[in-house]
């Protein structure tokens, strides 16, 4: 199990600042550019993830229509068909950045995410690009890894596992606020984590 200097870590950005944050608002997901073998399995996980988390998802959220948003692409060019993609993203020129991105080998994935008044997530946009290092990745385990990134707001990239699961749903504790800006929060986070295990 994860202690809680690994779960600060984890929530911590290059700035020095902790940030943790979940979904406070039912999540409603639509994924865009799979197959619709992919898309069942994709779709499971996220139901399942959010399941273990205890958190709903819904059809539609009344003021953005779909508030979980996935792209999978072949390249990042591809981005430039999306429509509004600059008011979406609220980030200018993203698709030459992703491309130029680790020495111009192009970065594998993004993430970016949107919050409440409260702190709590809002939104977040997942853009993978499959023709790269994601080309062999496993559908189900790369389903799993797209919804455990979305879950909450880590600073880093993070891999499926039993402790990042429990994590999740630790962090999803109604007791617990929907954010926390202070790094004490992973002592708590910590103890819900040994409480469940015990």
């Amino acid at each position: 199990m994860m202690d809680a200097d690994e779960i600060e870590r984890l929530f911590t950005g290059q700035d020095g600042q902790f940030s943790c944050a979940r979904w406070g608002r039912p999540v409603a997901p639509v994924i865009f550019g799979l197959a619709d073998q992919s898309l069942d399995i994709f779709r499971g996980a996220i139901r399942a993830g959010f399941a273990h988390a205890r958190h709903p998802l819904a059809e539609t959220d009344p003021e953005m229509g779909a508030n979980l948003m996935l792209f999978f692409l072949r390249d990042w060019q591809e981005l430039e068909d999306v429509p509004d993609l600059d008011a979406l993203t609220g980030q200018a020129g993203l698709p030459a950045r992703l491309a130029a991105a680790s020495g111009g080998r192009g970065a594998d994935h993004y993430r970016i995410f949107r919050f409440d008044a409260d702190g709590g997530i809002r939104a977040c946009l997942g853009f993978l690009r499959m023709s790269g290092a994601l080309a062999e990745a496993h559908p189900a385990q790369l389903a799993e890894a797209v919804m455990m990134r979305s879950a909450l707001n880590f600073a880093r990239d993070v891999q499926p596992s039993v402790s990042l699961a429990a994590l999740i749903r630790a962090a999803y504790d109604p007791v617990l606020p929907v954010a926390s800006r202070d790094p004490s929060h992973a002592l708590r986070l910590a103890a819900r984590m040994a409480a469940a295990r015990s």
